[in-house]
């Protein structure tokens, strides 16, 4: 079965909240069958810094269901949006 890489940009719940909290957070509370490869810092505005980050999941009916799900359970998380999904070989820009 193949692999999806999916970016994901972060927002966090209050402007206070740093983004390697969110980080540390999203290392811990993901599904064992899916990981986070990659992660920057994106400035918002006024201070405020969202995540976007890079998770490997498989190919499979309601995993991404899952994955937004894990991430949206996440106190420090305010919304999310998904930016690209595509097959792990591909590169996403």
């Amino acid at each position: 079965m193949s692999r999806l890489v999916a970016r994901i940009k972060i927002l966090p719940s209050e402007a206070e909240v740093k983004p390697q909290a969110i980080v540390g957070s999203l290392t811990i509370n993901l599904p064992s069958n899916m990981q986070m490869i990659a992660y920057a810092e994106e400035p918002i505005a006024f201070g405020l810094d969202a995540v976007v980050a890079d998770f490997t999941l498989e190919d499979s009916e309601g995993q991404m269901d899952l994955l937004e799900d894990s991430i949206k359970k996440i106190q420090l998380v305010g919304e999310i949006e998904v930016i690209n999904v595509s097959r792990q070989s591909v590169k996403i820009k």
